[in-house]
């Protein structure tokens, strides 16, 4: 009798521990830190601020973006470069590579809002990586003017993805003289706005 109870026992055990191990993997699905990679292109160090908050918060591997000939430093300039290269589908050629791309899962991809689409930059990394199969997460920073059609940008360059729910948050204005508005107490809100939609969105800082 004691005999059966001890198997019993046993075996609920097993079954629990079984269990819990299946949810802690489904958990950790998303939280691969070598699975990571954390992609963006900055201007005024707003989506670098929060690029450096995920990263802190699920590891990986942190790139920002860059150009063979870089963006001049005039806003007005720039403003034109962009618009012409949204007009002519110009794909500025970058200076980064990563030459180990596949061996993430998850791609965190962080861009502002230029020309009220995503930045031509950007559409030159999704243009030149394949990335179908891979989980790909945006996260964006605007001058209050929202994400405008940068969602839809990526859903077409990135056919075969699986594109989870984006963040997105108020950073500088260039046009008005604000560059680097994240920092101080703003600094403090967004990162727990951060924490707040990565694990919404299934991951819990590794921190």
């Amino acid at each position: 009798m004691l005999y059966f109870r001890f198997t019993l026992l046993m075996a609920t055990l097993s079954a629990s521990s079984t269990l819990y191990a299946q949810e802690q993997e489904s958990e950790s699905d998303l939280q691969s830190d070598d699975a990571n990679l954390i992609v963006y292109l900055t201007r005024t160090n707003n989506t670098k601020a929060v690029a450096s908050m995920i990263h802190e918060a699920v590891g990986g591997e942190l790139i920002e973006l860059a150009l063979e000939s870089p963006y001049p430093e005039d806003y007005e300039s720039i403003v034109s470069q962009v618009d012409e290269e949204n007009e002519t589908g110009y794909l500025p050629p970058l200076e980064t590579t990563i030459g180990n791309i596949e061996q993430y899962d998850t791609i965190f991809i962080g861009f502002p809002t230029w020309d009220m689409t995503l930045p031509p930059p950007m559409k030159s990394f999704l243009s030149e990586y394949d990335l179908s199969g891979k989980t790909v997460i945006p996260f964006n920073t605007n001058g209050g003017y929202g994400l405008g059609s940068t969602l839809e940008v990526i859903e077409e360059l990135c056919a075969g993805c699986q594109i989870l729910e984006a963040f997105e948050t108020k950073g500088g204005l260039e046009r008005d003289g604000i560059l680097l508005a994240i920092k101080n107490e703003r600094q403090e809100e967004v990162e727990a706005d951060v924490l707040a939609w990565l694990e919404s969105i299934g991951y819990s800082a590794l921190r």
